[in-house]
């Protein structure tokens, strides 16, 4: 039995004439008739009762044609679904993020992307740096906006900078130092640090410590956090400062201050972060081109 088969049934079906079904088909009215014969021997039924007057359909037939257009309704939604999957229109697309570092690039790209593919669930994952590569590597993530370091290579991971945001310090707004309009590096390495945890984020601490390398100086990191918040949390109520990026005011609102650190280039990229040999679905390949084009819009972090 073949979907065709199916097909040319219905036509008989509803329009009760082989005539007009053959028509309709633009096939030969002889090899439709043998189409059908086909199809009740091979259910071993008569599905139509046959007379110079025209068609109608036996008990077995109504029931069928029922059926029938269940099942080539189903066909014609399966056809179109994955259709829409290939055209990237569709399906379920998991997210991995960091929210803090993304909150500039992240919610306007998704909000835009939601508008022109409507049929796409969306699925966001906050995580911490570690989960997002566990994620990556064993397939549960498509995705992960992120950022990342210059110097160091997760394996079986590929990173694509979206933006990259100077090196600055948060500090209290009480803090002597906050007075500064740029704070020497100097001045940065003799306070006590807060950063991230090292178990969930073990790229952070290397990325500090190689920072003040060249002046000889060993970081004094007193306190691991495990997300943001409890960062804004530590270094509002005076246990330490923090090196971050400067869109962090976004989420601490006027709860620190930022400073630049004078004469420093150092930056953190915030990005897309994906499996080497991961397969990224048409949908997730529309939403890294959503990601670029607002990446690429203006900005300032100051």
């Amino acid at each position: 039995m073949e979907l065709r088969h199916l097909r040319y049934f219905l036509a008989v079906a509803e329009a009760l004439s082989f005539t007009k079904a053959a028509a309709q088909l633009r096939v030969a009215q002889p090899a439709l008739g043998r189409r059908v014969q086909d199809l009740e021997d091979e259910i071993g039924v008569d599905l139509l009762k046959r007379s110079p007057r025209g068609v109608t359909l036996t008990a077995e037939g109504k029931l069928f044609l029922e059926k029938t257009r269940q099942l080539l309704k189903l066909a014609d939604e399966s056809v179109e679904q994955v259709r829409a999957l290939a055209r990237g229109q569709s399906g379920d697309l998991h997210i991995g993020y960091s929210p803090s570092p993304t909150v500039e690039i992240l919610p306007p790209a998704l909000a835009a992307f939601q508008r022109a593919f409507p049929h796409v669930n969306v699925l966001l994952h906050d995580a911490s740096q570690r989960e997002l590569a566990e994620g990556l590597q064993n397939g549960t993530l498509e995705l992960a906006i992120t950022p990342g370091t210059t110097n160091v290579r997760i394996e079986g991971i590929e990173f694509e900078v979206l933006r990259s945001y100077p090196l600055c310090v948060a500090l209290a707004r009480t803090h002597p130092l906050a007075r500064f309009k740029a704070i020497p590096l100097e001045k940065v390495g003799t306070e006590p640090i807060v950063g991230f945890a090292r178990k969930d984020y073990p790229d952070y601490f290397p990325f500090i410590e190689r920072i003040f390398l060249p002046l000889g100086v060993k970081p004094r990191l007193i306190l691991e956090c495990d997300s943001a918040s409890s960062l804004i949390t530590a270094v509002e109520t005076g246990r330490g400062i923090a090196l971050t990026i400067p869109i962090f005011k976004i989420v601490s609102g006027k709860r620190l201050v930022f400073r630049p650190i004078a004469g420093s280039r150092e930056v953190i990229p915030v990005g897309i972060a994906r499996a080497t040999n991961g397969d990224v679905t048409p949908a997730g390949e529309k939403f890294c081109e959503f990601l670029r084009k607002i990446s690429k819009g203006s900005w300032n972090v100051f």
